[in-house]
């Protein structure tokens, strides 16, 4: 959900140049005009103000799929009018649906026989799947601590503070307390050491991230299993794990197979991962996959009746569409493990190339991994003169959307640039990207000092020893706005 906001010294009324034929007086913006207009007016106008939007191809802040198929297009197309829900009116959507949690839990080796059925569900993106996980925790602790006849108001949760804002979403809307272990400079993951001390009796899960929206690098998640078990035998405590693989889930079985991260690890009960990132399929898809039935609290399936059949529902939604659904399971027959292989090792090469471009120019320390989601973050060296959100406005001039944003506590000191690779991203931009950075790097350096180094990383520094403290205040107005906007978490970004 966007929370809208008028522009206050923006006209009234909105003017289309080739809508002019048609519409003879300017469209109110904020009101339901009280006319109907033709069809290709209405068409022309929207065209118009979308011409103003960023290119999705260039749009290297997110690890949403841009480009599918023109074939997975048409059978988008084909079942938008297909509300899912109506699951007995639409028995083979369902049936995709069913195979394709299938094909995740057998993907990330849940315990499940050739002839069983997995337990999973299709999501609206993984913030859903991570707030059903998440309910599914809370409720199955709950019901053991009543059985104990210990108190079970107080539930909270372990996580990283790289954690995407969902996570920080589950924590308020359902009352968990969120306790995030902080980041270091140089460690821009969860550490599971302290991860694991962090962890008490009211613990409902421990949630690791594989592919972190900062940095694209996998949490060690066999070493937080591993840590994490000999506290419950110490305990008595059955703590269990969750992984959000949103980015790395559709990654890790292609490009790293023999990498321990999922069901193969008993601690790990559920996973998430968003078919609408690497699973290539259009925003609007997540899956969530439980290692067995018993994770899965009965009490949380819903029942209906009222649109022809018994219906089982574990959703926080209703009525949603079908063609995500539809478009997961075509890429998922159409490219099979073989293709999704090929795919993402053509995505780790454009990243290494660019990445080793960037490093190339002498300017960015690269921040993020080899071993991770493809992408490539780096900070600058020196950003006495300027700072990687100078770097990253002037990149829109050339038509690149690529974010600039710090670093999670505690190492919030630390600024960087980040650029996603995606499926559409070749080789031949990553060399125009290379070049275009290199004619912004020239132009900056030519400019006067606009910004100091601790300035650029948007850092409060205050001496304690002194008593008073003294600030340093950012001189970067685009930043402060942005962390208005996001309320100090800078990890929203998809």
């Amino acid at each position: 959900m966007v929370i809208s906001s008028t522009i206050s010294d923006s006209d009234a009324a909105l003017d289309s140049t080739f809508a002019s034929r048609y519409v003879r007086d300017p469209l109110p913006r904020f009101k339901l005009p009280e006319k109907s207009i033709p069809k290709e007016a209405a068409y022309q106008v929207i065209t118009d103000e979308l011409m103003l939007d960023g290119n999705p191809r260039l749009n290297l802040a997110s690890f949403v799929t841009t480009w599918m198929e023109p074939e997975c297009d048409k059978l988008v197309m084909s079942s938008l009018n297909k509300n899912y829900v109506d699951m007995d009116e639409y028995p083979i959507t369902t049936e995709l649906q069913n195979r394709c949690v299938n094909m995740i839990a057998h993907l990330f080796h849940a315990p499940v026989g050739e002839n069983d059925t997995a337990v999973g569900v299709g999501t609206v993106g993984s913030s859903e799947a991570i707030m059903l996980a998440g309910l599914a925790f809370k409720r199955k602790w709950q019901k053991k601590r009543k059985s104990e006849g210990k108190p079970c108001d107080k539930p909270n949760i372990v996580t990283g503070s790289n954690v995407q804002v969902c996570w920080e979403k589950f924590a308020r809307y359902f009352e968990v307390e969120l306790k995030e272990v902080k980041l270091r400079e140089g460690y821009y993951v969860m550490d599971p050491v302290k991860a694991v001390e962090m962890v008490d009796e009211n613990t409902i899960c421990v949630a690791a991230i594989l592919g972190s929206t900062l940095t694209g690098e996998f949490e060690d998640v066999k070493l937080l299993n591993q840590l994490l078990s000999e506290k419950n035998k110490e305990t008595g405590w059955d703590t269990p794990i969750h992984v959000d693989a949103a980015s790395g889930g559709f990654i890790a079985p292609f490009l790293y197979p023999d990498l321990e991260w999922d069901f193969r690890l008993p601690l790990v009960k559920s996973i998430n991962v968003s078919g609408h990132k690497y699973g290539l399929v259009y925003a609007g898809v997540g899956w969530v996959v439980w290692r067995s039935k018993d994770d899965l609290p009965e009490e949380l399936v819903f029942h209906i009746n009222y649109l022809g059949a018994d219906q089982p529902t574990f959703t926080l939604n209703f009525s949603k569409g079908s063609s995500q659904i539809i478009a997961q399971y075509y890429q998922f027959i159409r490219l099979g493990f073989e293709g999704y292989k090929s795919i993402m090792e053509n995505c780790m090469g454009n990243a290494n190339y660019l990445k080793e471009g960037i490093a190339k120019t002498g300017r960015f320390e690269i921040v993020s991994k080899d071993t991770g989601v493809p992408l490539v973050a780096a900070s600058l060296k020196d950003s006495s003169k300027y700072s990687v959100f100078q770097i990253s406005e002037n990149l829109r001039r050339f038509g690149w959307i690529i974010p600039a944003y710090t670093m999670a506590p505690d190492a919030q000191h630390i600024a960087v640039i980040r650029v996603v690779i995606r499926e559409d991203f070749s080789r031949s931009l990553a060399e125009r990207l290379i070049s275009d950075i290199g004619k912004i790097l020239k132009e900056l350096d030519s400019l006067p000092s606009q910004v100091s180094t601790k300035a650029a990383h948007i850092t409060t520094a205050v001496n304690d020893t002194k008593g008073g403290g003294s600030s340093f205040k950012t001189e970067e107005e685009i930043v402060r706005h942005w962390r208005r906007l996001v309320g100090g978490k800078t990890n929203g970004v998809c």
